[in-house]
């Protein structure tokens, strides 16, 4: 967890947060991980109906599933990896591993190689003994992170397994994804503080403290965001990046590294942290005030709401038992007919940041995303409400773009952000 002296999300600097030591990030990992398993594990699996869940991987090629599953102090698989959960009805689900030790404190050990020096022998041996009617494996058509069981580790498998059981092996995609996708409560409690930790990095970015109008180019922004999460001791999951739009006919949004800050500007960051296994993944504006100008111009600010209408009329649809392209089927519909002209790309976020889970558009897919995007919403899954609107803005004589990125919590039937979303611009005051 982050600890927080200040109370108001919005207003947090980074000296507000004391980010835990690594030991203590250990302790958080494993406990959640635990928390996940017994608590949560049993519901998925009877939900989607699988009695035996088969992970396999080895050192250096990990299933992106079975690293979650590892405990704090493994950086990845050791040798040949097998982690097995077993639903045994009222005794809940059963966490073992096909190993000659424990995995952590979740895994207990299940091969004694002295009496079976075969590791896969011993697996036939282990699903014999609870004879499960429905076996998962990670592979899968539409998600690629449930598809980490690679084929020769598959091939290895049906070697092994006997008939009765290879005609009971199944996909795990809907458990696989369900897994990925579904936040706990402690999660939830991290998140609202790393979200809120991400952007009062973003705000301190976006300042004066940071930046030298007419001397600071767009590069060197970018790296001031990577440098200054590694300070932190976090690091972020992707590239950050600074876009640009001034008033100029001829130039569109630029990445340029080699562009300096001038007033005037426009300026747009697309930045996020992991830590403790969760992401972020935010969007927002700022202003670079001008010569006299105490605020920026009213058809900046105006372009912004039309951003944040199109938001509201997204997470208006978010409706439970509804899929990604229903949602994004029925937002485009309202949004266009407000006159908005819109572009949806949303997608889960948490182990990773382009998570697992109901996909809501893809920048170049407006009329729906075959596959993830017919998965339904589920109860307690994360979202990167991330789009854009492209606004007419005659002061400029061109089109700008509102880019905007939150993450966001459905849980209840609601959809609730994390720390207050941006509904004004931030205001670089370089005098």
């Amino acid at each position: 967890m982050l600890i927080c002296i200040s109370s108001k999300a919005d207003e947090r600097r980074i000296e507000d947060f004391e980010i835990l030591s690594m030991q203590q990030r250990s302790v958080v990992i494993d406990n959640i991980l635990e928390k996940r398993v017994n608590k949560l594990m049993p519901k998925l699996m009877r939900r989607e109906n699988i009695d035996m869940w088969i992970l396999i991987s080895r050192e250096y090629n990990e299933d992106p599933i079975l690293k979650t599953m590892l405990p704090s102090t493994w950086m990845g698989a050791r040798r040949r990896t097998i982690l097995i959960f077993t639903d045994l009805g009222d005794e809940g689900v059963k966490a073992q591993a096909m190993s000659r030790y424990d995995v952590g404190n979740v895994f207990t050990k299940a091969w004694d190689k002295e009496s079976e020096p075969n590791q896969m022998k011993a697996l036939v041996k282990l699903i014999s003994q609870y004879d499960p009617k429905r076996i998962g494996v990670n592979q899968s058509k539409d998600f690629e992170l449930a598809d980490g069981l690679v084929a020769t580790e598959r091939d290895l498998l049906f070697s092994y397994l006997p008939t009765k059981y290879r005609d009971r092996v199944v996909s795990s995609e809907p458990l696989a994804v369900s897994w990925l996708e579904t936040r706990i409560d402690e999660e939830v409690e991290i998140y609202k503080d790393l979200v809120a930790l991400t952007k009062a990095v973003i705000k301190q970015g976006f300042s004066k403290d940071t930046i030298t109008v007419r001397k600071t180019t767009v590069g060197d922004l970018v790296w001031w965001f990577r440098d200054t999460v590694s300070q932190l001791g976090l690091q972020t999951w992707f590239q950050p990046s600074i876009r640009l739009q001034r008033n100029r006919k001829t130039m569109g949004v630029s990445e340029d590294p080699k562009i300096v800050i001038l007033p005037g500007d426009l300026l747009h960051v697309d930045f996020g942290i992991n830590y403790l296994r969760l992401n972020t993944d935010i969007q927002q504006h700022a202003y670079v005030l001008n010569n006299g100008q105490n605020d920026a111009p009213k058809f900046l600010q105006d372009a912004l709401k039309k951003g944040n209408r199109l938001q509201d009329i997204l997470t208006s649809h978010f409706k439970r038992n509804r899929s990604g392209n229903e949602i994004l089927s029925k937002s485009r519909e309202q949004a266009l007919l407000e006159g908005l002209n819109p572009m949806i790309y949303s997608h889960p976020i948490g182990y990773h940041g382009h998570a697992a889970g109901t996909t809501i558009g893809k920048w170049d897919s407006q009329f729906g995303v075959p596959g993830d995007g017919d998965r339904i919403l589920h109860d307690s899954t994360a979202y990167s409400i991330e789009l854009n609107v492209t606004v007419p803005v005659k002061e400029w004589n061109k089109d700008i773009m509102i880019m905007l990125e939150e993450n966001a919590l459905y849980k209840n039937t609601d959809l609730n952000y994390l720390a207050p979303r941006q509904k004004e611009l931030i205001l670089i005051n370089y005098r």
